[in-house]
């Protein structure tokens, strides 16, 4: 009956942290979060006293950590899972260890150390509520501006924008109309320019403000804004 309430306890943390990850709509949420933590307090059980009936004698010895040893190196191949490279960043790396940790604090609850699996767990959420509300005010975040134009002038005009406010281009492409294969080259040079443009903004608040200059911008119709 106390491995019960190991698992119990393990579960009600896992399910806490997976609360949070879910309210902010990451690739693991409450049922994944839930899942970890019981597994892995469970491992931790059978590992600490899942052989108790092999030892028939003093001379028989066991290892009570090769199975949570296991964990440890399991859980990386679901953390794995949640990462995901695009648009020259990383994504999911936050998620894979909060799993990891997830998995950590299952196994303490586990092991009976519900004080200390408890302690890491409001730790856990103030950490990422903390992180969540302060990063994007002090990290960048990368950001891919598509938008049409016939004008060169409105282009040159949020590419200086770009460059004066602190904005990183990291790539940038348009698909320009050729001229030779018009009869008239002036109709070619006022033709839509599809226009993509990969930029690294300083924080989110900036990112709402480059918003808004595009969308004052004459000649610039907004595509989309990721």
């Amino acid at each position: 009956m106390p491995y019960i309430l190991h698992i119990l306890v393990a579960a009600l943390l896992g399910g806490a942290i997976g609360l949070e990850r879910g309210y902010r709509a990451k690739e693991a949420g409450f049922r994944t979060h839930f899942l970890v933590a019981l597994g892995a307090a469970l491992f931790m059980i059978l590992s600490a006293h899942g052989f108790d009936g092999v030892l028939v004698s003093e001379n028989h010895r066991l290892d009570v950590s090769r199975i949570a040893a296991q964990v440890v190196s399991g859980i990386g191949f679901i953390g794995a899972g949640t990462i995901i490279f695009q648009r020259h960043a990383v994504h999911g790396l936050t998620t894979a260890a909060g799993l990891w940790v997830t998995a950590a604090i299952g196994m303490a609850a586990g092991a009976g150390l519900y004080v200390l699996a408890t302690f890491t767990t409001v730790l856990v959420l103030i950490g990422l509520e903390v992180l969540n509300s302060l990063l994007p005010h002090v990290s960048q975040r990368t950001a891919t501006l598509a938008f049409t134009t016939s004008e060169r002038t409105a282009l040159q005009n949020v590419l200086d924008h770009l460059r004066t406010t602190g904005a990183t281009v990291i790539s940038f492409s348009q698909s320009d109309p050729d001229a030779a294969v018009d009869a008239d080259a002036e109709r070619a040079l006022t033709k839509p320019r599809h226009v993509k443009i990969e930029v690294r903004i300083p924080n989110k608040r900036y990112g709402q403000e480059l918003l808004r200059f595009l969308t004052e911008q004459e000649g610039i119709h907004i595509e989309s804004v990721e």
